[in-house]
């Protein structure tokens, strides 16, 4: 277990980051005191406030700076300086703007081993981007800050491991996407995540581009000029892949436990068997009563790993928020910083 905090960055202090948090550190309560956890919140002042009030919490956070040489076990480090006030629910470029310096302080204590990665609560793409901030998430910014030539997502429930070939771009560009460099770099990361997580010998299924694998062709030859040859170089190298599955039963032999994780071709390819599992239904109200789910950023020289949902403005402010994805972000965070090789 590492003796380095972690760094669990707000998000859109509009979203429910806040509140979910908060409720995270009171349910890791006994574990924060004993010191088996250790969590820096960066963000904003005004909105860990507003949460800590709103859900009438008596938990004990400590505001710190970086100069501090030693943080309390939990701690909260502002990201930048207040400006317009921020309300819950209404999307704003102040709140993109806290969110990207929070993420941006993450990084930076991270690469100077300040901390031993970063946990990141949802923001809003659009604020983000009205902030002049361009990027289509966390896992671009993430890239960039860092320098990394390359990153891939990796979405966790359970036994359901899900890496991407490509994630935010339009459904015409993800053809493009695969090539024989990507997708074999897409394989080799999930191969040692999940080494890192202590899987010895991971088995890893790569789902098909199109229907039936292309059926010989008949509906496009990327299964079949791309991603078999690939499969079949990753496999003479040692590693346990199959493929490429068709994508309609892959995510069933994945939950069946046939394989350790799928390397999948878009985001909702991969976005949805994982979220459909993750998120519990009230059948009697029609609303989600469990949130569970993590993404965790690969091919970062630092540890990143988030909460699986978004910055839900429709409900933000309302104490009604489900920290189960939170909490399950900072474990996995935990567990492979435990591990002395960087994803």
């Amino acid at each position: 277990m590492t003796n380095l905090h972690l760094a669990v960055t707000m998000g859109d202090p509009a979203g429910i980051g806040p509140e979910i948090i908060v409720k995270a550190c009171q349910k890791l309560r006994a574990r924060i005191e004993a010191g088996d956890l250790k969590l820096l919140i960066i963000g904003s002042g005004a909105a860990l406030r507003r949460a800590m009030a709103d859900l009438d919490a008596d938990t004990d956070i400590s505001e710190v700076t970086t100069a501090n040489a030693v943080w309390p076990h939990l701690s909260f480090l502002q990201a930048d300086v207040e400006g317009d006030p921020i309300s819950p629910g209404h999307l704003s470029a102040e709140g993109g703007r806290f969110a990207f310096k929070a993420v941006e302080q993450g990084v930076r204590l991270a690469q100077a081993s300040r901390v031993s990665g970063i946990v990141t609560a949802p923001l809003n793409k659009e604020a983000l981007n009205k902030a002049g901030y361009h990027y289509p998430g966390h896992t671009e910014m993430l890239a960039e800050l860092t320098g990394a030539r390359g990153s891939v997502m990796m979405l966790a429930h359970g036994n359901m491991r899900v890496s991407h070939v490509s994630t935010h771009v339009a459904l015409e560009d993800v053809p493009k996407r695969l090539t024989p460099d990507r997708l074999r770099y897409v394989i080799d990361l999930t191969n040692k995540a999940l080494r890192d997580l202590g899987v010895a010998a991971p088995r890893i299924a790569v789902a098909a581009l199109n229907p039936h694998a292309g059926e010989g062709g008949l509906f496009g030859r990327q299964d079949i000029e791309v991603s078999e040859p690939i499969i079949a170089k990753a496999v003479a190298d040692g590693l346990n892949v199959f493929g490429p599955i068709p994508g309609d039963t892959v995510f069933v032999k994945l939950r069946a436990g046939q394989f350790d994780a799928v390397v999948a071709m878009y985001h909702d390819q991969g976005h949805i068997p994982v979220k459909l599992l993750g998120f519990e239904v009230d059948p009697a109200t029609g609303h989600w009563r469990e949130l569970s789910g993590v993404n965790i950023t690969l091919g970062l020289p630092i540890i990143r790993t988030s909460v699986d949902h978004g910055t839900a403005f429709d409900i933000a402010g309302r104490g009604i928020a489900n920290e189960r994805s939170m909490v399950e972000a900072i474990d996995y965070a935990v567990r492979l910083a435990a591990n002395p090789k960087s994803l």
